[in-house]
């Protein structure tokens, strides 16, 4: 690959200082093996009210999400904000 320098001459002050005088930020993101959920499935039958279902369905597909999986997130969410709430028997 081929380096070579870039002049930033060119761009207003503010960026090209921001650019020149930079930092480099430490990386924060977790590695890919740390995004994939490990945590084991059961598969269940539930009766859930249409209205809930139907809002669940809507907003997964606007965000290209499986309906199921937004419900699984807020039954986690919920099990993780209580369970920190209660003390273990």
């Amino acid at each position: 690959m081929n380096k070579r320098k870039i002049d930033y001459t060119e761009a207003p002050k503010s960026i090209s200082r921001a650019i020149t005088e930079g930092k480099i930020a430490a990386d924060f993101l977790p590695p890919p093996e740390e995004l994939v959920r490990k945590e084991p499935k059961v598969k269940i039958t539930i009766t859930l009210n249409t209205g809930s279902v139907d809002f669940f369905k809507k907003h997964a597909r606007q965000n290209n999400v499986k309906y199921q999986t937004m419900i699984n997130e807020v039954l986690d969410k919920y099990v993780q904000k209580y369970k920190q709430a209660t003390p273990s028997t």
